[in-house]
């Protein structure tokens, strides 16, 4: 027999009341959330579930708050660009008038003023930022994507194609410039070297009402410096070359050449112009590699996977990796004919990569290639598998002077940089904001917007109607192109309002699908609380009862 003892019957009825008391609260916490799942031994099943409804409702939060984000920064860029667009109307209705022949000089410098302003505002529109970062630069969007700088535009043409320059300096207005013989001894029109002795400049600060004849041009060093005193800025070429004659007596000769030193704005953001190739193994110096097309993450590698080295007629196979090397496609193949100098290498899901013979046809086994694509683009995921870029290369959309950091040329014992704006290539000097442009700039009709306002700012200042008129065509062909890039902002946008509807469906759907799993049944809850009373109750009147705790009654 076993005996019965009181700390036995208590230790009992505290384990009942205790057991009692824990159901009560649970179900107490459980009306309170009016779920059904609060830990995983409640459902271990349907905590799975619930935890797999979550991670989906999260990735969805996450890609609603990246729409959130994206719809911010085209819509900035969408109300610059509108803004932009009333910039170049109004330059336009201003080119009009000032292309009008009835109009004075005193007129067109009178519109100039307005046109300075125009072209100040544009920077800042091309300079917009939101929330700190700038939408026109690519990846640098701690800094503007623009700065002003001082630029130049010549009507001599050879000029253009057989020199380059820098201008250094500031000037608040248009500086013109001619070329004179100080000898007298060169007709008009003539031509006279940079590096000559007797060649003189005259330059005016006021659009040509006054000149000034305290200018010079001094050749060291294989550069030919133009100074011009009293107007804060010079010019300094490259090389020799030469130049023509102005009459000395007739400052609006146009046989000689003129040179405007005007304001531009230079681009100092990312660009996706160019895809660099690195070739690394042996026999990489028989053959030139070059790659285009699109290149997702920025960069790609190849690897030639042929056991022995194979001639450029025969099959090349080569694995590719598009993630820096931790996964590769591999069994890949290029094929060539007989008479190839070249092989071309496809790379999913847009890139190409073309390997050229340089004096030798062999690849050689395990030669890798590296492709380093520019990248400017900053994209948001909107779904598992949609992006979308919410920045734009700012020199694609205005313009303006940009050098390519990776293209040098030799020029004249001089190391410069090939460079180029939506308008024309251009060169530059790697010491500073420097180049020649390839075709004139103040006659053929371009898109870029700062050069576009710059030369019709200096034609206005210098009382030049055939050059405002010139503008003309440049302006519409800018607007248009302003145009084009806002309608690609718009197309974004309502990318954006889609997806945002997709994604609150599908948030909707996710959260039916959770409540279905997680959430109580309120009345059958209710009706188990109640009941679930009623026991603690009447475990804590029984236990009173029985026990008698009370020391009265063991006197």
């Amino acid at each position: 027999m076993t005996r019965v003892s009181q700390n036995m019957l208590f230790s009992r009825y505290v384990t009942n009341m205790n057991t009692s008391l824990s159901d009560l609260l649970d179900l107490n916490i459980k009306s309170q959330t009016q779920k059904r799942i609060i830990r995983p031994s409640d459902d271990p099943t349907g905590m799975t579930r619930v935890l797999s409804h979550r991670d989906v409702i999260r990735s969805l939060g996450q890609y609603q708050e990246n729409v959130d984000t994206a719809k911010g920064w085209l819509g900035r860029s969408d109300s610059t660009m509108l803004q932009a667009s009333t910039l170049l109307t109004r330059a336009k209705e201003l080119a009009e008038q000032a292309a009008t022949g009835t109009l004075s000089a005193d007129n067109r410098e009178e519109i100039s003023y307005e046109l300075r302003s125009i072209f100040d505002q544009m920077i800042g529109l091309a300079n917009t930022k939101f929330e700190g970062n700038s939408i026109y630069a690519g990846h640098k969007v701690d800094g503007n994507a623009f700065e002003k700088v001082m630029w130049m535009t010549t009507n001599d043409a050879d000029l253009n194609s057989n020199n380059s320059f820098r201008v250094e300096g500031t000037s608040n207005n248009t500086v013109l410039v001619q070329f004179v013989d100080t000898s007298g001894a060169t007709a008009v029109g003539g031509s006279m070297a940079l590096s000559d002795a007797n060649l003189g400049i005259r330059y005016s600060v006021d659009g040509g009402r006054t000149w000034k004849s305290d200018g010079s041009v001094q050749f060291a060093g294989g550069e030919a410096r133009l100074q011009m005193p009293s107007s804060g800025a010079s010019v300094v070429f490259n090389q020799d070359s030469n130049v023509r004659i102005n009459d000395s007596n007739n400052t609006n000769d146009s046989r000689g050449t003129w040179l405007w030193l005007r304001n531009s704005a230079r681009y100092l953001g990312d660009d996706v112009d160019k895809v660099k190739v690195d070739a690394m193994g042996n026999g990489t110096g028989v053959y030139n590699a070059s790659a285009s097309g699109a290149f997702p993450s920025g960069n790609a590698m190849v690897r030639i996977d042929n056991t022995s080295p194979v001639d450029f007629d025969e099959e090349i196979e080569y694995s590719f990796s598009i993630d820096g090397g931790l996964t590769w496609k591999t069994g890949n193949k290029a094929y060539a004919d007989a008479t190839a100098s070249n092989a071309v290498l496809s790379i999913q899901p847009g890139g190409v990569l073309t390997l050229t013979s340089n004096g030798g046809n062999t690849l050689q086994p395990g030669t890798q290639f590296v492709i380093r694509a520019r990248t400017a683009a900053i994209n948001l995921d909107i779904s598992e598998t949609e992006r979308v870029r919410v920045n734009d290369v700012g020199k694609d959309i205005f313009g303006g002077i940009f050098q390519d950091p990776d293209v040098v040329l030799s020029n004249g014992g001089n190391t410069v940089l090939l460079g180029s704006s939506n308008a024309s290539p251009v060169f530059y000097d790697s010491s500073s904001q420097a180049g020649m442009l390839l075709t004139s700039n103040s006659s053929a009709t371009t898109s870029n917007i700062f050069e576009v306002l710059g030369n019709l700012i200096a034609f206005a200042e210098t009382n030049n109607q055939t050059g405002v008129q010139q503008m003309l065509a440049s302006l519409e062909t800018a607007h248009e192109h302003l145009m084009n890039a806002a309608a690609s902002v718009g197309g974004r946008e309502n990318r954006l309002e889609v997806a945002d509807t997709i994604l609150s469906g599908l948030e909707l759907n996710e959260k039916e699908l959770l409540s279905n799993v997680e959430d109580a049944d309120i009345s059958e809850l209710l009706t188990e609380l109640a009941q679930k009373k009623i026991v603690y109750e009447s475990v804590l009147r029984s236990s009173s009862m029985i026990m008698q705790l009370n020391l009265s009654k063991f006197i």
